[in-house]
């Protein structure tokens, strides 16, 4: 694998960008963000994951596995599973309190609500992470089914919904009682596992380049577990549903695009 480029260093901080400029809302909106647009923008962030596993992710995955014929989609569905069982297992192991939740999930712990919020959103971006660092570890390798194209989409768009996701952690703190600054640096450090997850994952597929597809697919389920298990539900939750649904579709169809016409 050759070295890694500055173009490649720009993809892995775009996503960690967009986490930072939503964070700094906090310095401009005076108000904690209503519970429908925190509705809406969950369901972005949804619809973005789930076109993202599928397009930038499964597909590619099952492209490379193409001389296997039939089988072409075994390597997908192992990673993919593979994905799953990890984030089940960070799921466990640490303690975290998802937005609109009484009951923290994970072992017992004293840490503080605020702490725990932080900690829901890091271990989601950990995927995200994972995920832009795997396509740009195929873009330095040449793979052929990954352009340079399709891996600014899969950066971009993963930068769009952590734009929102960044003022729905940041402003909540603010209003529990940090200063700005502490809030929107709780903010920015919910999202600097991004690129580090992404430069981690580039290092250990040059190592493994045969186990890209598996690499892929494992991002992807990933990403998927923490759209089912903490975004829907969040979308989903008592009133305003109907927001995150169509929120959902336009994520899900903005990272379509993204993926189609860049790629």
């Amino acid at each position: 694998m050759n070295g890694i480029s500055a173009e490649t260093v720009l993809g892995l901080l775009i996503p960690f960008a967009g986490t930072a400029a939503g964070s700094a809302c906090v310095f401009f909106m005076r108000r904690e963000l209503k519970q429908s647009i925190q509705k809406a923008l969950t369901g972005f962030a949804s619809g973005v994951m789930t076109a993202a596993s599928i397009w930038s992710l499964l597909i590619p995955a099952m492209s490379q596995s193409e001389g296997m014929g039939t089988w072409a989609f075994l390597p997908a569905v192992i990673g993919f599973w593979l994905g799953i069982l990890f984030l089940l297992a960070l799921d466990r192991i640490i303690p975290h309190l998802h937005m609109f939740a009484d009951k923290a999930e994970g072992p017992r712990t004293r840490l503080a609500r605020s702490t725990m919020m932080v900690l829901a959103v890091t271990l989601h971006n950990i995927p995200e992470g994972m995920a832009v660092g795997v396509v740009y570890a195929g873009l330095i390798a040449g793979t052929g089914s990954i352009t340079a194209g399709a891996a600014l989409a899969l950066a971009l768009g993963i930068a769009i919904q952590n734009f929102p996701e960044g003022a729905i952690i940041s402003m909540p703190l603010c209003a529990q009682g940090k200063s700005k600054g502490r809030a929107f640096m709780d903010g920015v450090l919910s999202g600097a596992v991004e690129p580090i997850g992404a430069l981690a994952t580039i290092l250990a597929a040059s190592l493994v380049m045969p186990a890209m597809p598996y690499l892929l697919s494992f991002a992807a389920g990933a990403m998927m577990y923490v759209v089912v298990e903490e975004l829907i539900p969040e979308m989903s939750a008592g009133e305003h549903s109907n927001v995150g649904v169509l929120m959902f579709s336009l994520g899900f169809t903005l990272m379509m695009a993204l993926d189609v016409a860049l790629g």
